[in-house]
């Protein structure tokens, strides 16, 4: 009984959960199992009759302190991927050269977001990346909604000039 509507009302964020699991952890591997842990513990709460309003925001919640967790014991970051369908494969290109740009820039936009202090980092990645709104991402980083909006506006500007500082360095 409990199997059948928790699935029925948390399936449709599986693509957000896979999402950020793929931002904050590089194995896809990892990602993986934090799916599963994610979708574990938000089960275990749905039988405890822990249930949401907002299935979204409370499984990212769930998925990004698992992860915050995870790299406590671990005592290291995450690894972003910056790819917008993580774990798909272009289909071939025959634009040899622009797929390499294409490569080159979200390269050049992966390291930027990892000089971004990580409370810049989650929120961007949160709103800008995984959809959510501004509530949404105030309520899954338990902050008020004007700090995040402070810490993307912050994060936005700051990738543009560390990406802009990166283009200009490499072209001749």
């Amino acid at each position: 009984m409990h199997g059948e509507e928790f699935l029925q009302a948390t399936l449709g964020a599986m693509d957000l959960v896979h999402n950020l699991a793929r931002r904050l952890l590089r194995d896809e591997h990892a990602a993986e199992d934090l799916v599963q842990e994610t979708y574990l513990h938000a089960y275990d709460a749905w039988v405890k009759h822990r249930r949401p309003d907002n299935v979204e925001p409370w499984m990212a919640t769930i998925c990004l302190n698992l992860a915050r967790s995870e790299m406590r014991r671990r005592r290291r970051r995450p690894d972003e991927v910056l790819d917008p369908e993580p774990g798909l494969e272009r289909a071939g290109s025959s634009d040899v050269a622009a797929e390499a740009m294409h490569r080159i820039r979200v390269a050049a936009v992966h390291r930027a977001l990892w000089k971004l202090p990580e409370e810049q980092r989650v929120a961007v990645t949160l709103m800008d990346l995984c959809g959510l709104t501004a509530a949404e991402t105030a309520k899954v980083m338990r902050s008020p909604r004007g700090t995040v909006l402070s810490r993307v506006h912050r994060a936005r500007k700051a990738l543009a000039v560390l990406v802009r500082g990166e283009v200009d360095q490499r072209e001749p």
